[in-house]
């Protein structure tokens, strides 16, 4: 369906291409304005500055303009394939119908039209309307065949399901069939006016006098439109605004779940009236990168009419200049991005513009549920973006959440001398471990939830190698994703409990590679085996500090807490109002994490409303559970020399002082000493110059 963007929320939205780059080169701004701007800059976001860039950025010949854009997903076998034929004498596919409110088009044959209207189908043609006396199966695989039968309509109906069995055949008198007349398409008709169908297709085929055109959806998501097998030329069938593939069909019979063993029972692809792929809007402005630019997080400022948006994207390091290189967590910026949160589902704590434009367009991120409740699993970063701004505030928290909490730690360090270079995820997932040499530390944001096996096998490598992680956040290194060009994918497993949909088992594989999603600790991976911990509470009322556990004070822990004389640290900051919060980590031996992991600080004391994660299992029931409603910092000394840090909570680096007077002394705070005291240690820190004594036994936090 085609619609022109809502602006009511924001004047501007708009993406860029590419959403990371290097310096010395351009970079596009596509953009949708309600009103004409007035100045448009590129303004540095993690240093604090307060002066734009001098950089000049050029309007494009199509200039700004209020977009359309096109929201749900089909299938077309175009005019120019059919050519390449003869007379098209049957048409033949399988259908699942899930969840369609209103009347939709099934299929358009140019000069008939089938479509769906409270759960039974009638055929259109030349104005004629006749309804089908036949109520149609929901959410059930059924055969769907128009044939020519002498030169009338005939249209045959039918199901295999043994214990609904269901047929129906008519040959509607009145309603010619004659040759297809434009495109043939499947889930919407050539007006594209109404909201596509919610539904699943699988076998289409084509017969003519002497031959047969037949299409199998593979399981891998295609890098292009379809081509027929059978005896005749091939003909291409393009899959339209991205819908999902690597869905099961009617063949799956439960006796495998993994793609790559049946194929055939995957041979399905399933059309959202909500999907859309790459928007494709052209560029209405560039500006080319200077070749001294700085790493780090820029955006594209435009302001007119009173109002003032920002489009970020991302200035990359190429090659090793400091010891500390930031991976930008891109991969959950996207999959937060746009998010809905249905507010009769949510109880906003405040308003954010970015929500209610997503609201006011449809737009979906990796949490929502599509139209018709399957869980959305794959989006383009060339789209708006509205939630991903330095401003944005978390409507079930009241607070900055993944990208303001990130520049705010980008900012400190800046203001405390710590230099750093940056990659975004998407690019260590293409450079893989080679993209992390010559650095002596990996430096993460806030909330590095998703990570592709690329990037976590480069994680591990570094590692192994000597290399250090300060893993800054909490809840990281879940949940896997897959990349591919502007793609990004996410299959939810059935145990994720909580505010996101739950994937079938059935479908945990990943269309782009057919690997399982899913948590990475369901594979032998992961946050336990790799940082220590893992996600053990969720909630978003008020935060709560750390306090140090004894094993803080042993003597290797020195340079870790060195400046710190208070217990307990971290009673207030921009997340919550404290050091651990929103989500936070906690280690389990049961469930992966190494002997050699150390906590050094807790948080416990969390409000009932913060609930426990789901997949663990304490035998001693409830008393040993609420045991361990906590947060766990931890540290662990690996034996090639390295260090992994873990500050366990997402709300960790909210909690740093604010302000450019940080290198006073009485403007700082313990959970910023702690933090400069990570960086300092592992900037300096190589794995064959190790000073750290390492030989004791842990406190495991049973």
């Amino acid at each position: 369906m085609k619609k022109r963007v809502n602006h009511n929320a924001m004047p501007f939205i708009g993406y860029t291409t590419p959403w990371s780059t290097g310096s010395g080169r351009p970079v596009a701004l596509h953009l949708s304005c309600a009103v004409k701007p007035d100045a448009i800059e590129i303004r540095r976001l993690d240093d604090g500055s307060r002066q734009p860039m001098p950089w000049r950025v050029t309007p494009l010949d199509d200039g700004p303009v209020h977009r359309d854009f096109e929201q749900g997903s089909y299938l077309a076998v175009r005019s120019d394939e059919l050519e390449k034929i003869e007379r098209v004498t049957a048409v033949r596919f399988e259908l699942l119908l899930t969840s369609n409110p209103d009347p939709r088009t099934v299929l358009d044959l140019g000069n008939t039209v089938l479509r769906l209207a409270d759960y039974r189908f009638e055929l259109e043609q030349g104005g004629q309307r006749h309804p089908l006396d036949a109520a149609i199966p929901q959410r059930r695989w059924f055969n769907v065949v128009l044939r020519d039968d002498r030169g009338l309509l005939s249209i045959e109906l039918s199901g295999a399901d043994p214990l609904a069995p269901f047929h129906f055949k008519e040959t509607v008198a009145g309603m010619r069939w004659d040759a297809l007349v434009g495109d043939l398409l499947f889930g919407t008709d050539r007006h594209f006016d109404r909201p596509t169908l919610n539904a699943r297709f699988s076998s289409i085929a084509l017969a003519t006098v002497s031959s047969g055109h037949a299409w199998q959806f593979p399981t891998l998501l295609p890098d292009g439109p379809l081509l027929s097998k059978g005896n005749g030329a091939a003909l291409a069938l393009e899959l339209v605004n991205l819908p999902t593939c690597c869905v099961t069909s009617a063949r799956w019979d439960g006796s495998a779940l993994d793609p790559r063993l049946v194929p055939d029972h995957y041979d399905a692809v399933h059309c959202h009236d909500d999907d859309m792929a790459a928007l494709g809007w052209p560029a209405s402005y560039r500006v080319d990168v200077p070749e001294t630019a700085d790493c780090g997080v820029y955006a594209f400022e435009i302001r007119g009419a009173g109002a003032k948006e920002q489009i970020v994207f991302f200035v990359s390091s190429d090659a090793a200049r400091n010891p500390l290189l930031f991976i930008v967590p891109t991969a959950t910026y996207l999959a937060y991005a746009d998010e809905i949160l249905p507010e009769h589902l949510y109880e906003w704590q405040c308003d954010d513009r970015g929500h209610r434009l997503a609201v006011d367009n449809n737009f979906r991120s990796l949490y929502d549920y599509h139209g018709d409740l399957s869980g959305v699993s794959i989006c383009s970063y060339q789209k708006p973006k509205a939630t991903l701004r330095a401003d944005y505030r978390y409507p079930l928290g009241d607070c900055p959440h993944n990208l303001p909490v990130d520049l705010h730690f980008l900012r400190f360090c800046h203001n405390n001398g710590i230099a750093f270079d940056l990659i975004t995820d998407h690019e260590l997932h293409l450079r893989g471990a080679a993209g992390l040499r010559g650095y002596s530390a990996i430096v993460t944001g806030s909330h590095p939830e998703y990570l592709s096996i690329e990037m976590e096998s480069a994680y591990r490598e570094f590692a192994a190698g000597g290399g250090n992680i300060a893993y800054m956040g909490g809840n990281g290194f879940a949940g896997v994703v897959a990349f591919k060009d502007d793609l990004m994918e996410l299959r939810r497993s059935p145990l994720e409990a909580g505010r996101t949909w739950d994937g079938p088992i059935a479908e945990q594989n990943l269309a782009i590679t057919n690997e399982p999603g899913g948590h990475l600790r369901s594979r032998g991976k992961g946050e336990f085996s790799l940082v220590g911990g893992a996600i053990s509470l969720m909630g978003f009322d008020a935060a709560r500090p750390f306090t140090r556990t004894p094993d803080s004070y042993d003597a290797r822990h020195q340079w870790l807490f060195d400046g710190v004389t208070a217990a307990t640290f971290g009673e207030d900051g921009i997340v919550l109002g404290g050091a651990a919060g929103y989500e936070v980590d906690a280690t389990d031996m049961r469930l992966g994490t190494s002997p050699d992991t150390i906590v050094v600080a807790r948080a416990d004391g969390f409000p009932d409303s913060f609930f426990h994660d789901p997949s663990r299992w304490y035998e001693g029931g409830d008393s040993q559970r609420d045991g361990r409603r906590c947060g766990e910092m931890t540290v662990r000394y690996l034996p090639a020399g390295g260090i992994i840090f873990s500050a366990s909570s997402v709300a960790w680096l909210g909690a740093l002082p604010s302000g450019n007077e940080m290198n006073d002394v009485g403007e700082m705070n313990d959970v910023g000493r702690i933090t400069l005291n990570v960086l300092r240690q592992m900037a300096l820190q190589s794995g064959e110059e190790n000073i750290i004594d390492h030989s004791d036994p842990i406190d495991r936090g049973e």
